[in-house]
């Protein structure tokens, strides 16, 4: 069974199912329940037209579960309008059902949650950790979502800002390794940037481009995480790169900065720099600024205490950190290496244990852990 092309096509089919009038929450059930039909049919039988096969079995899967007494005549008019079963149209529908998915109806951070679990194919857990909220309170927005739009047709898209924030963050949680959504991201924000003269969409697709870069450096061949300074430069890919920047540096010339292009301009820097110590933090520092300025995100203020401590030094860099709320995640992890660049360093293992411990995935944890270790295993004055 490939799972892969299964994941591929239910956008595709969603959105089919959508178009012919089924609401959403009916339509992603039906999708859902074409799915596993695939899962114990395909093994044996395989179909010719894969797309075409899920599409004729959610459809009627829709029709089954929406058929009642009260309005079995309706119904009974959309089943003679079914269409048979064949090959079906190879447009690519994912693009167009996260802009149906950003709905006029829905507020900015309902329409991306809502995006992200029925199309992005995140979980309700990592759509809560990637807006710092109890996963509790995210279902019950994602659910709050669902009934809004499940009177409304979706023939009113939302808007560029909406969707650029769902491709962000699709493209952050396939970066991050739980799943590998990042290419998927890379594509749908190529295609929006061809059909779109926007210069955030630009900034959003030299971020990826810029940061995809070296994903093959991120991790060990044992899988451990691989902090950027220790990642070797010579293995990042310096077509993509040279890419990234073309684009940043064509949306920054418009002079109408954006928070992607701001972040796209900070990961450059990175790039630019032969090796971690010729980094220039002043210049990373001052876009640090600039993206504090567009956003006033906590995260963003959490970064930005790390490049003080690169520019400014390590007690510069705590002094920014101590008007934080040390409840941020990956806080302690950034006192840590600060204290540890301070020569605090029993006070650095104490941090990263307890970074380690509120580590949002396995490898982050075994990385901070291992920090603690190399710490308490240093010989004290």
């Amino acid at each position: 069974m490939d799972e892969a092309l299964l994941r591929s096509l239910t956008p595709s089919v969603l959105a089919v199912l959508v178009r012919r009038g089924a609401d959403f929450a009916a339509a992603e059930d039906a999708v859902q329940d074409a799915l596993v039909e695939a899962v114990r049919v395909w093994p044996a039988d395989p179909p010719r037209d894969a797309k075409g096969w899920l599409v004729t079995v959610a459809w009627r899967k829709f029709l089954d579960a929406t058929r009642s007494d009260a309005a079995r005549r309706r119904r009974e008019d959309l089943v003679d309008e079914e269409p048979a079963a064949g090959p079906a149209a190879a447009a690519d529908d994912t693009l167009q059902l996260y802009f149906l998915c950003a709905h006029p109806s829905l507020t900015p951070s309902s329409a991306v949650a809502l995006t992200l679990r029925a199309v992005g194919g995140l979980t309700t857990r990592q759509i809560a950790q990637a807006y710092l909220v109890p996963e509790a309170t995210m279902a019950q927005r994602i659910s709050r979502a669902k009934r809004t739009v499940s009177d409304v047709r979706f023939d009113q898209p939302g808007n560029v800002a909406t969707v650029l924030r769902v491709l962000y963050l699709v493209f952050n949680e396939g970066y991050s390794g739980d799943v590998d959504l990042a290419a998927e991201a890379i594509r749908l924000t190529r295609q929006l940037a061809a059909a779109i003269d926007h210069p955030e969409v630009a900034g959003l697709l030299a971020l990826m481009l810029l940061h995809h870069a070296r994903r093959a450096t991120r991790t060990a061949p044992d899988g451990s995480l691989v902090p950027l300074a220790e990642q070797d430069r010579g293995r990042w890919d310096t077509e993509v790169i040279a890419e990234g920047v073309r684009i940043l540096q064509a949306a920054l010339a418009r002079d109408r900065l954006g928070e992607f292009q701001a972040q796209a301009a900070i990961a450059a820097l990175h790039a630019d720099a032969p090796t971690a110590e010729e980094t220039d933090w002043v210049q990373i520092l001052e876009w640090y600024d600039e993206l504090a300025r567009l956003t006033h995100s906590p995260v963003v203020r959490l970064n930005r205490a790390v490049a003080v401590g690169e520019a400014d030094g390590p007690r510069a860099g705590l002094a920014a950190l101590a008007a934080l709320d040390d409840s941020l995640p990956r806080h302690a992890a950034v006192a840590a290496y600060l204290h540890e660049r301070d020569g605090e360093l029993a006070t650095a293992a104490r941090l990263y244990a307890e970074a380690a411990r509120k580590a949002p995935n396995l490898a982050e944890r075994d990385h901070l852990t291992r920090q603690a270790a190399r710490l308490n295993a240093h010989p004290r004055p």
